[in-house]
């Protein structure tokens, strides 16, 4: 079975959601604000389970693939989620519910969307902005970080789930009754929180900082060069002046470079930085 119908075995579950090279290194820095800020959103959700924040992710990437259709070539997916296995191995996060599950969308614009419990869908326009697999891992660390944060997760509307938390034990506790249809409504209602953060409103300028930090650490435990995400942002943001409106669900791409640029301009490429761009020059993009 390719990796292309193994994903779509995956995700198209959604429709039978049961609604009710390596190298050691020390972090950048210390917890930030921002990341403290992360930690106490986590501990906000811990009502949310890892079984459930699958489920929802898992629904939030059928939407995705409704309009943005899976690209056909086994051998691309293939490398991208090599490359995304590589970083999330290396991620504060590294063992999702039911595993990380990377894949490449047939869609020009370029962007990525981080599924709640582990989905990470990216856009063949964001692959054709990256200039090696460097910073390919460095997109795909980025969306991870947000899986670690729970940031997806996060998004959803607290009362909304805390009802949901609600019927869910009144549901248990009878053997029988009419609470069925108010569960769809209520995990629908959660769905669209997530599937609205990440596809229309993007996250916060606090989580998308956070998640740079992350990925900074992830990247240079994965063995890749941490400014790498510094020159993706860099192609980004020169994209965004000639074409405004792109990238709305990352902003602002100007104040993470500048805070970027600073943490990593005295970093170089290794010796195996050759190798690895000769394997992404080899994919049909």
């Amino acid at each position: 079975m390719t990796v292309t119908r193994i994903f779509l075995s995956i995700i198209l579950l959604a429709a039978l959601l049961p609604l009710g090279g390596e190298a050691q290194s020390q972090p950048f820095s210390p917890m930030t604000r921002a990341e403290r800020r992360v930690a106490r959103m986590q501990q906000a959700t811990r009502n949310i389970s890892d079984s459930e924040e699958y489920l929802v992710g898992r629904a939030v990437a059928a939407r995705i693939l409704t309009t943005h259709p899976l690209v056909q070539d086994p051998k691309l997916q293939l490398y991208v989620n090599e490359v995304g296995q590589t970083v999330a191995r290396k991620s504060s996060r590294p063992q999702a519910y039911r595993g990380y599950h990377f894949a490449v969308l047939e869609s020009p614009e370029p962007n990525a969307f981080a599924c709640p419990g582990g989905i990470i869908l990216i856009t063949r326009g964001l692959l054709k902005m990256c200039a090696n697999e460097d910073q390919l891992a460095a997109a795909l660390a980025h969306e991870v970080a947000h899986v670690a944060h729970r940031d997806g997760i996060n998004s959803i509307v607290k009362s909304r789930w805390a009802q949901v938390v609600a019927e869910r034990r009144i549901a248990r506790a009878k053997e029988r009754g009419g609470r069925a249809a108010e569960m769809a409504n209520l995990y629908e209602g959660a769905i669209n929180d997530v599937f609205k953060a990440i596809v229309t409103n993007g996250y916060s300028r606090t989580a998308e900082w956070a998640a740079d930090q992350e990925a900074l650490r992830t990247l240079k435990r994965a063995g890749y060069n941490p400014a790498a995400l510094a020159a993706l942002l860099t192609s980004m943001l020169a994209l965004q002046k000639r074409q405004a409106g792109l990238h709305h669900t990352h902003p602002p791409t100007a104040l993470r470079l500048r805070k970027l640029e600073m943490q990593v301009q005295d970093q170089k490429p290794d010796k195996q930085q050759k190798v690895r761009e000769q394997r992404f020059k080899e994919q049909k993009i």
